[in-house]
């Protein structure tokens, strides 16, 4: 199965069902079984992002509260259990990419607050989004790449 590693919170946000639309700046053509892996590595700059009205409703979930893509939920971050680093933790359908040009502002009227939609960019629409009930250990790569499924369960 094809996979792509993501930092957090925006792996978490596909996770959750918050975020449909990965932004990328390179296209693919591949369209299938896609794994969500969350990065290890951490950046102190990205935690500034989880206090966000629209990012905490879209992390929502991981506190026992609704998805919320309104951002008028506010979530205390300790107790956001499952913001996993290093693992497998969701699998989907990757169903297309396009520009992100081709996109209409009711295409992204939520997903806006998750991605990066600068012209020249890709959006790769991300449908059938299934968390995993346990994470699946495993380091990460760059792009697109193959994960292996029996050899990690």
């Amino acid at each position: 199965m094809k996979a792509i590693t993501l930092w957090q919170p925006w792996a978490s946000l596909i996770y959750t069902g918050a975020k449909k639309i990965e932004t990328r700046s390179w296209p693919t053509k591949y369209r299938g079984p896609l794994a969500i892996h969350a990065a290890k590595r951490w950046d102190e700059e990205l935690q500034s992002y989880l206090f966000e009205w629209h990012i905490m409703g879209g992390l929502a979930p991981l506190a026992g509260k609704p998805l919320d893509l309104t951002g008028n939920t506010y979530v205390d971050l300790s107790e956001i259990k499952k913001l996993y680093k290093g693992a497998i933790i969701a699998t989907c359908d990757l169903i297309d990419c396009v520009p992100v040009e081709s996109l209409t502002l009711k295409d992204i009227e939520f997903e806006q607050y998750y991605g990066d939609f600068s012209l020249g960019r890709y959006a790769w629409i991300l449908d059938n989004i299934k968390p995993l009930e346990q994470p699946i250990k495993i380091k990460g790569k760059q792009g697109l790449w193959n994960w292996e499924v029996e050899n990690e369960q």
